[in-house]
């Protein structure tokens, strides 16, 4: 059955393609974009594949652009995926404190405060569906991504206990969490330690930042999107499936012995 589907984060990756995949099945699509650049892209790109898709502007930042896209498509939509997110990189004992916050405000108070919206609207109906792009990363660290890494937990703890609060209401809440994929997003996020770190005046070791930014930037340890973008395709519109959507299936068993390793790792002297 056909769906209207709202996808934060469209401009480009994983929403991009998921996106377009979607409305190539049938659904009604509003992917929305943080800029106008992006939006006159998706709409070029959408006359030249032929796709019929809705393309608005939503900068998670701009109180209007919330406001427009709840007042347009608030009593429309069936299924809401907040797949828009931001991050900063660097080390957590010296990267400044705002440059947290500013990873905060998407990804999880920005991300939150358009669920409420939505939420309350698909509890009037008693039916909807919220699902979230979080990450691998919402239960599993990597060096250096400390901000990206903090936010999505704290967006899984919350995400959690909102499933468990709205549990009989007829709204549906769950997550994907995509491993690590080749978008470029990785790579853009990994290069903005470089707009403050000064190996003269911090004292954190930057080979080893370096050594973590090539990994990313040869994509030795990235798959490729388009198994994420179809995994997306799938679970999106469905009508049942697991609360947490991890893909792909591989990188359970090394969150598994990560968390295990947390039990028993030792620290001091």
């Amino acid at each position: 059955m056909s769906k209207t589907i709202l996808i934060t984060g469209a401009g480009s990756g994983l929403g991009e393609g998921t996106a377009f995949g979607l409305a190539k099945l049938g659904h009604k699509v509003i992917a929305t974009v943080e800029n106008w650049p992006q939006r006159t892209y998706l709409l070029n790109k959408a006359k030249e594949e032929n796709v019929d898709i809705i393309i608005e502007k939503l900068d998670y930042l701009n109180d209007d652009d919330i406001d427009t896209i709840v007042r347009k498509y608030g009593d429309l939509v069936d299924i809401i995926n907040l797949n828009a997110a931001t991050g900063e990189t660097g080390p957590v004992a010296e990267i400044p404190v705002k440059r947290i916050k500013n990873v905060f405000e998407v990804n999880v108070f920005k991300t939150i405060e358009i669920a409420q919206r939505f939420a309350k609207l698909f509890v009037e109906k008693k039916k909807g569906k919220i699902i979230f792009t979080s990450s691998i990363a919402g239960f599993f660290t990597f060096e250096f991504l400390g901000p990206y890494v903090a936010s999505k937990h704290a967006l899984e703890g919350l995400v959690q206990t909102m499933q468990i609060e709205l549990e009989g209401t007829g709204v549906t809440v769950a997550t994907i969490n995509p491993g690590p994929f080749s978008t470029g997003f990785n790579h853009r996020m990994y290069d903005t330690v470089d707009q403050w770190f000064d190996p003269e005046a911090n004292f954190s070791n930057p080979d080893a930042i370096k050594k973590v930014q090539e990994l990313f930037a040869t994509g030795g340890i990235e798959f490729d999107p388009q198994g994420m973008i179809d995994y997306m395709i799938e679970k999106i519109p469905a009508d049942k499936h697991k609360f947490r959507n991890v893909y792909p299936d591989d990188v359970l068993k090394d969150v598994n012995d990560y968390q295990a390793l947390l039990w028993e790792k030792e620290v001091g002297e």
